[in-house]
C-alpha cells in the first residue's frame, strides 16, 4: 500500500533477523524478563502491610497506581534488551526517526485529546450525580507525574506490540493482513479480564483489538511509534485521570469518583456482545483515527 511506504524504512533493521522462531523466542524472553521483574517487586511488597501491596496491584491509591504504571519501564527494558542481543538491533530502531516520532506524537496526542474534549462539551451530556472530587489542587500537583507514569506505560506497550512484534513480522511477511492483525491479537489477549463477566471481557477484547489496529495503522503510515504512542497516551489520560468508580482497579489518579456501578452502561439482559455502547466506543475510535490522520497531514 502506498500509504504504508514509510513502514518500509521503519522495519529496515528488523530485516537483519526476520526468522519467525527468533521472534517467538524473543516474545517469550520478554515475558520471562518482565515476569521476573514483577516477581521481584512482589517480593519487596510482601514485606509491607497488605494494604500497600493491594494498592499497587489494584491501583486504588495514587501512590499505588503511579508505582504500577512506572513498573512498565521493566517491560520497555526487556523489549530493548531482546532487540539488542537477540536481533542485534539498536533499541532506538524500535521507535523510528526521533524527529518524526516526536512530531507525530505531539500531533496525535493533541488531535486525540481534542476528540475526548468534544465528547465532554457536546451533547448528549452524562449525569455527574453522586460523583465526588478527589481534590482539584492535589490532582493538579500530581498531574505531571501522572502523565509521566502513563507515558512510561503506553510507551512500553507500543514498543512491544507496534514496535518489536509488528516490525519483526513485517520483516518476515509482506502482507499487512499479517503484521497488522497478529500483534493486535496478542494485544487484545493481554486485555482479557478473567475476573469480569464473560460478555464484558469479550467486548473489551474486541475494543482492544480495534484500538491496536488504529495504533498499528498510524505506525505504518508515519514510519515511527510517535503517533501510536500519542494516541495511546491520550486514551489513557482520559481513562485514568478523570473519572472512575470508588474502589475500582486503577482508580487511584481519577479526579472524580462515582459510586460503584454508576459508570457501567445499563444492562439489556440479552447477553449480546455487540451493544449500542460497543458500537459507540468503536465509532469513537474511528473518529479519533480520522482526526489524527487529518492532523498528521497538516
Amino acid at each position: 500500500m502506498r500509504s504504508y511506504l514509510p513502514h518500509n524504512d521503519y522495519i529496515a533493521t528488523a530485516r537483519l533477523t526476520p526468522d519467525l522462531p527468533r521472534l517467538v523466542i524473543g516474545v517469550i524472553a520478554i515475558e520471562l524478563i518482565y515476569g521476573v521483574a514483577l516477581d521481584f517487586i512482589g517480593s519487596i511488597l510482601a514485606a509491607f502491610p497488605p494494604q500497600i501491596e493491594q494498592a499497587y496491584f489494584y491501583g486504588t491509591t495514587s501512590a499505588g497506581l503511579l508505582a504500577q504504571l512506572f513498573s512498565f519501564a521493566f517491560l520497555a527494558g526487556a523489549v530493548m534488551l531482546v532487540a539488542r542481543y537477540l536481533h542485534f538491533r539498536p533499541p532506538l530502531s524500535l521507535i523510528g526517526p526521533p524527529k518524526r516520532a516526536l512530531q507525530s506524537f505531539a500531533l496525535a496526542l493533541i488531535a486525540a485529546l481534542g476528540c475526548f474534549l468534544a465528547l465532554e462539551v457536546l451533547p448528549p451530556y452524562w449525569s455527574s450525580a453522586g460523583a465526588v472530587s478527589t481534590g482539584g489542587l492535589r490532582w493538579l500537583v500530581l498531574l505531571p507525574v501522572s502523565v509521566a507514569a502513563l507515558t512510561v506505560q503506553v510507551a512500553a506497550e507500543e514498543l512491544l506490540y507496534r514496535g518489536y512484534v509488528q516490525q519483526q513480522l513485517a520483516a518476515r511477511f509482506a502482507s499487512p493482513w499479517i503484521w497488522l492483525t497478529v500483534p493486535n491479537l496478542l494485544f487484545a489477549a493481554a486485555h482479557w479480564d478473567n475476573g469480569s463477566d464473560p460478555v464484558d471481557a469479550i467486548q473489551y477484547v474486541i475494543w482492544a483489538f480495534c484500538f491496536g489496529l488504529v495504533a498499528s495503522d498510524l505506525t505504518a503510515r508515519t514510519g515511527s511509534l510517535g503517533a501510536a504512542t500519542g494516541f495511546h497516551l491520550a486514551n489513557n489520560i482520559y481513562a485514568f485521570l478523570f473519572f472512575s468508580e470508588r474502589g475500582a482497579p486503577d482508580s487511584g489518579l481519577a479526579l472524580f469518583l462515582f459510586p460503584p456501578g454508576d459508570l457501567l452502561p445499563p444492562s439489556t439482559g440479552s447477553g449480546s456482545i455487540i451493544t449500542v455502547n460497543t458500537v459507540l466506543e468503536l465509532a469513537t475510535l474511528l473518529v479519533m483515527w480520522l482526526s489524527i490522520r487529518w492532523a498528521l497531514r497538516r
